[in-house]
């Protein structure tokens, strides 16, 4: 196994695709963590991590489809979830470019 920094990173930042291309931003990180988890170090960790936090928010988002009809509460959650797929990939980017663990917030653990 080699080590890859900058693979690491642009794993974490293709998730700002689904801001250019609607679904890219799961597809990308998807398919780098499958064809290179066994080649380049901490490559499983870091694509188990940021999947687990699309499906969690994906899994958000479809919470908040009902809460529209509760006093709009949908579209608060709607605006929060937006700004966690906007910073946190950013986030996770500046900790594997310092050699840190990438932490996802509200992630639910589906891939250990």
């Amino acid at each position: 196994m080699k080590e890859d920094k900058q693979l690491l990173v642009i794993t974490h930042l293709s998730q700002l695709l689904d801001f250019i291309t609607g679904i890219g931003g799961f597809i990308v990180p998807l398919v780098l963590w499958l064809t290179k988890k066994d080649e380049i170090y901490g490559m499983d960790a870091h694509g188990k991590a940021i999947l687990n936090f699309r499906i969690s928010m994906f899994i958000y988002l479809l919470l908040c489809i009902p809460l529209i009809f509760l006093f709009g509460l949908g579209i608060v959650g709607f605006i929060i979830i937006g700004i966690f797929y906007l910073i946190f990939p950013i986030i996770n980017a500046i900790r594997v470019s310092n050699n840190q663990e990438p932490k996802y917030p509200l992630s639910i653990k589906f891939l250990q």
